[in-house]
């Protein structure tokens, strides 16, 4: 079981997550295929990204810890 992700949890923590990349195609995250972002994943939040892209964080979070099984 994953630590409940949050705002601040890196990009390449979540892209750990089994099923997590299906998510963030839904909410149609632009860094997955974002050249430059292969270099910044250990940096990129995802409350950063949802902030730059007008990604709704909340129902993002949501949808991530359900499919990480994240600790309450």
């Amino acid at each position: 079981m994953m630590t409940k992700i949050t705002s601040k949890t890196a990009l390449d923590k979540i892209l750990r997550v089994k099923g997590a990349d299906a998510i963030l195609e839904k909410f149609q995250t632009p860094c997955l295929h974002c050249p430059m972002a292969v270099h910044e994943m250990g940096q990129l939040t995802i409350g950063d990204i949802a902030k730059t892209y007008g990604i709704d964080l909340r129902k993002l979070l949501k949808e991530l810890n359900e499919k990480a099984g994240a600790e309450k």
